[in-house]
Formats: C-alpha cells, sequence, structure tokens
C-alpha cells in the first residue's frame, strides 16, 4: 500500500537546519522569519504524515477482517503503522529540538541586544543627571541672588516711596502757600528746599546703604559658596587617605602572611634536615 506523500516533501521536511541558519534567517513582510516558516512547514507535514499513517492503519485493520488470518494480519498492519509512527516520532523530537535551539538562540539575541543598548544609553542618562543636578545648583543660585537684589532694593522702593508722599505733600503745601502773602511764600520755599535738600541727603544715605548691604550679601554668598568647595574637597582628600592607608594595610597584612609563611617553610626545612 504506497503513501499519498511525495518522497520528495518528506525528506525536505526531515532535513535538520542548522542554529546559525535560524539567526541568519531574513523576516518576511510579517515580521516571521524565514526559519519559523520552514519549521510551521515541517510540523504540518508530520502531522499530515501521522494522520495518513492512522488513516492506512484504520483501512489496513478493515481489509484484515476479510483475510483469512485475521490475527496475523492486524499484527503486521500494527507493525507496520508503528515503523512509520516512529520514524514520525523521531523527526518529530528532533524538529522541537531545533526550534527550542532556535527560541533560546533568539531570546539570547534579544538580551545581548538590550544590554547594548541600555550601555549605549548609560553616558547620555549619565550626562542628563549632571545637567540636571547643575541646572538646580544654578537655579539655587540664582534664587539666592534674586532675594539678595530684592532686599537690597527694598530701602530704595522705601525710599522713593516717602519721596512720592513728601512730594504730593510739599505740593499741597506748596498750592496754598501760592495763596498766601509773598513773605510766607518765600519762607515757605526756603523750608522746602531744606527739606528736599535733607531728604535728598537721607536718599542718597539710604542708597549708599543699600549698595553696601548688597555688596556685604555677595561677599557672604562667595563666602558660603567657598566653605562648600573647601568641604567637598576635604572629604575627597579623607577619602583618598583612607582608600591609601586600606592598600597599606591589605598590602601590610599581604606581607606578614608572606613572612609568616617563609618562617613556617624555614621550619619545616630545618625539621626535615634535623
Amino acid at each position: 500500500m504506497g503513501t499519498s506523500v511525495p518522497a520528495l516533501a518528506q525528506a525536505a521536511a526531515s532535513a535538520p537546519l542548522a542554529a546559525s541558519d535560524v539567526a541568519a534567517a531574513p523576516l518576511d513582510a510579517s515580521g516571521v522569519s524565514a526559519q519559523q516558516t520552514g519549521f510551521d512547514a515541517r510540523q504540518k507535514v508530520l502531522d499530515r504524515r501521522s494522520a495518513e499513517n492512522n488513516y492506512r492503519y484504520g483501512v489496513a485493520q478493515h481489509d484484515c477482517y476479510s483475510a483469512f488470518f485475521v490475527n496475523h494480519c492486524l499484527g503486521k498492519a500494527r507493525d507496520q503503522m508503528r515503523v512509520v509512527q516512529s520514524d514520525i516520532r523521531r523527526e518529530q523530537l528532533a524538529l522541537d529540538d531545533e526550534q527550542r535551539a532556535v527560541h533560546a538562540q533568539q531570546r539570547d539575541q534579544q538580551a545581548a541586544l538590550q544590554r547594548a543598548q541600555d550601555e549605549a544609553n548609560a553616558p547620555q542618562r549619565a550626562a542628563n543627571e549632571a545637567a540636571s543636578s547643575k541646572a538646580f545648583e544654578d537655579k539655587q543660585r540664582q534664587h539666592a541672588l534674586d532675594q539678595a537684589q530684592r532686599q537690597a532694593e527694598a530701602p530704595q522702593r522705601a525710599a522713593n516711596e516717602q519721596a512720592y508722599q513728601d512730594k504730593q505733600r510739599q505740593h499741597a503745601l506748596a498750592q496754598a502757600q501760592r495763596e498766601g502773602e509773598q513773605p510766607q511764600r518765600a519762607a515757605n520755599q526756603a523750608a522746602y528746599d531744606q527739606k528736599q535738600s535733607n531728604f535728598q541727603k537721607q536718599l542718597d544715605q539710604a542708597r549708599a546703604q543699600g549698595a553696601q548691604q548688597a555688596q556685604e550679601r555677595e561677599q557672604k554668598a562667595e563666602r558660603f559658596q567657598q566653605k562648600q568647595e573647601d568641604a567637598a574637597k576635604h572629604k575627597a582628600d579623607v577619602e583618598a587617605r583612607q582608600k591609601q592607608a586600606a592598600e597599606k594595610a591589605q598590602q601590610k597584612q599581604q606581607q606578614d602572611e608572606q613572612q609568616q609563611q617563609q618562617l613556617k617553610q624555614q621550619q619545616q626545612q630545618q625539621q626535615q634536615d634535623q
């Protein structure tokens, strides 16, 4: 009884493929590798061969009941079915092993690609973190400078407001004085000039004081920044000294162990010589 599956198709389906061929297998338009397509095709052939084997066995069983030696015929048909079934099973196991190897290699390649991507992105992440840290420090310093500037300008703003109020009052007073007698207006004008002179002196003093306070705040900020830098440098020096001390201690320990080992070897040599 002949098989309906062509021998050439069976040979192509049972031929194993190397794992390197799997790694190099291109992807089709749907993203499925040619190797996986080959696996699917081989699986379909095995499934079809298994179904055909079962069908032939069923037909043989049916035909055996018309034969003279029924049991002998059934046994022979069963043996033929099992031979084909064993061959299919062997090819199925080989196909399963190949697919597992391919999937394992694909997972390893994907993991390697991910590691390479992480390593490639590491410098950019470090640069971004450094830039963020620097931007935050710059923002903090700018905030301190802005606050110091506002505090330095506070006396000036107060002086300007006071000057405006004084000017308004003086304007009203001058208007009233102009409505009075001329001598009184002259006296009032003199008093106004004197007050303006005094106010100008006070304003100049306030400006000078504000500028001095702003300079002092800037100097304090610079001293604070210098202290921060000195503290960081001191910390780095301490850590470096600690590291050197640890290395020296380790070297001394190794030297002591070597000396003890040499002493032990000398004692053993002396005992052997005795």
